[in-house]
Protein backbone atom coordinates (compact mmCIF):
# COMPACT_ATOMS: atom_id res chain seq x y z
CA UNK A 1 0.00 0.00 0.00
CA UNK A 2 1.32 3.47 -0.40
CA UNK A 3 -0.33 6.17 1.67
CA UNK A 4 0.04 10.67 0.28
CA UNK A 5 -0.87 13.63 1.19
CA UNK A 6 -1.03 16.87 -0.77
CA UNK A 7 0.17 20.47 0.67
CA UNK A 8 0.76 23.32 -1.04
CA UNK A 9 -2.56 24.47 -2.69
CA UNK A 10 -4.15 27.93 -2.35
CA UNK A 11 -6.01 31.00 -3.77
CA UNK A 12 -3.72 32.91 -6.54
CA UNK A 13 -4.38 35.71 -9.62
CA UNK A 14 -4.36 34.64 -12.64
CA UNK A 15 -0.74 34.58 -14.35
CA UNK A 16 0.86 33.84 -11.11
CA UNK A 17 2.18 30.13 -9.79
CA UNK A 18 1.78 27.61 -6.94
CA UNK A 19 4.21 24.30 -6.42
CA UNK A 20 2.04 21.20 -4.79
CA UNK A 21 4.08 19.15 -2.89
CA UNK A 22 2.68 15.51 -2.57
CA UNK A 23 4.60 13.05 0.95
CA UNK A 24 4.43 9.47 -0.42
CA UNK A 25 5.24 6.74 2.35
CA UNK A 26 4.71 2.55 1.79
CA UNK A 27 5.76 0.98 -0.61
CA UNK A 28 7.26 2.72 -3.17
CA UNK A 29 10.09 1.42 -5.68
CA UNK A 30 11.81 2.91 -8.74
CA UNK A 31 9.90 2.22 -11.80
CA UNK A 32 6.41 2.86 -10.50
CA UNK A 33 4.07 5.23 -12.10
CA UNK A 34 2.59 8.93 -9.95
CA UNK A 35 0.57 11.45 -11.16
CA UNK A 36 -1.32 14.68 -10.33
CA UNK A 37 -5.13 14.70 -11.65
CA UNK A 38 -7.55 17.49 -10.56
CA UNK A 39 -11.08 17.88 -10.37
CA UNK A 40 -13.08 20.56 -10.82
CA UNK A 41 -17.14 21.16 -9.67
CA UNK A 42 -19.61 19.78 -12.22
CA UNK A 43 -16.47 17.70 -13.80
CA UNK A 44 -14.98 14.55 -14.77
CA UNK A 45 -10.99 13.97 -13.03
CA UNK A 46 -8.89 14.46 -15.14
CA UNK A 47 -4.71 13.82 -15.43
CA UNK A 48 -2.47 16.69 -15.61
CA UNK A 49 1.12 15.11 -15.22
CA UNK A 50 2.35 11.89 -14.37
CA UNK A 51 6.23 10.14 -14.40
CA UNK A 52 7.72 7.27 -13.30
CA UNK A 53 10.23 7.21 -9.81
CA UNK A 54 13.23 7.11 -10.37
CA UNK A 55 12.85 9.24 -13.48
CA UNK A 56 12.10 8.68 -17.20
CA UNK A 57 9.57 9.56 -19.12
CA UNK A 58 6.91 12.68 -17.88
CA UNK A 59 4.03 13.39 -19.61
CA UNK A 60 0.99 16.09 -19.41
CA UNK A 61 -2.04 16.79 -21.06
CA UNK A 62 -1.92 19.19 -23.18
CA UNK A 63 -3.82 21.81 -21.79
CA UNK A 64 -0.75 22.06 -19.32
CA UNK A 65 2.17 21.73 -21.39
CA UNK A 66 4.56 24.73 -21.22
CA UNK A 67 3.30 25.68 -17.88
CA UNK A 68 3.28 22.76 -15.49
CA UNK A 69 6.37 20.83 -14.60
CA UNK A 70 6.21 17.32 -12.38
CA UNK A 71 9.57 16.87 -10.12
CA UNK A 72 10.08 14.34 -7.62
CA UNK A 73 12.86 14.18 -4.73
CA UNK A 74 13.79 10.43 -4.16
CA UNK A 75 15.44 11.00 -0.80
CA UNK A 76 12.39 12.71 0.30
CA UNK A 77 10.12 10.42 -1.18
CA UNK A 78 8.07 13.46 -2.88
CA UNK A 79 6.61 14.62 -5.86
CA UNK A 80 5.77 18.30 -6.74
CA UNK A 81 3.89 19.71 -9.11
CA UNK A 82 5.24 23.21 -9.91
CA UNK A 83 2.05 25.34 -12.07
CA UNK A 84 3.27 28.63 -13.70
CA UNK A 85 1.05 31.10 -15.73
CA UNK A 86 -1.81 29.69 -14.04
CA UNK A 87 -5.13 30.19 -15.50
CA UNK A 88 -9.00 30.47 -13.92
CA UNK A 89 -9.82 27.09 -15.84
CA UNK A 90 -6.82 25.67 -13.35
CA UNK A 91 -9.47 26.02 -10.66
CA UNK A 92 -9.85 22.65 -9.11
CA UNK A 93 -9.26 19.82 -6.09
CA UNK A 94 -5.30 18.49 -7.13
CA UNK A 95 -4.83 15.02 -6.29
CA UNK A 96 -1.79 12.97 -5.85
CA UNK A 97 -2.03 9.35 -7.12
CA UNK A 98 0.35 6.28 -7.02
CA UNK A 99 -0.48 3.57 -9.75
CA UNK A 100 0.60 -0.28 -8.87
CA UNK A 101 3.48 -0.06 -11.53
CA UNK A 102 4.60 1.58 -14.96
CA UNK A 103 2.02 2.93 -16.90
CA UNK A 104 2.35 3.56 -20.92
CA UNK A 105 1.88 7.00 -22.59
CA UNK A 106 -1.76 5.86 -23.34
CA UNK A 107 -2.89 5.10 -20.02
CA UNK A 108 -0.09 7.43 -17.48
CA UNK A 109 -3.18 10.18 -17.64
CA UNK A 110 -6.00 7.61 -16.74
CA UNK A 111 -7.07 7.91 -13.55
CA UNK A 112 -8.78 4.76 -13.34
CA UNK A 113 -5.40 3.23 -13.26
CA UNK A 114 -4.00 4.40 -9.87
CA UNK A 115 -5.24 2.69 -6.78
CA UNK A 116 -3.72 5.29 -4.14
CA UNK A 117 -4.69 8.51 -3.88
CA UNK A 118 -4.48 11.36 -1.53
CA UNK A 119 -7.12 13.56 -0.25
CA UNK A 120 -6.88 16.53 -2.22
CA UNK A 121 -5.37 20.20 -2.21
CA UNK A 122 -7.73 23.14 -3.40
CA UNK A 123 -6.30 25.28 -6.11
CA UNK A 124 -8.29 28.30 -6.97
CA UNK A 125 -7.28 30.96 -9.47
CA UNK A 126 -9.39 34.06 -9.69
Amino acid sequence: HVQLVESGGGSVQAGGSLRLSCAASGYIYSGNCFGWFRQAPGKEREGVAAVYIGGGSAYYADSVKGRFTISQDNDKNTLYLQMNNLKLEDTAMYYCAAASGRLGEDYALDSSNYPYWGQGTQVTVS
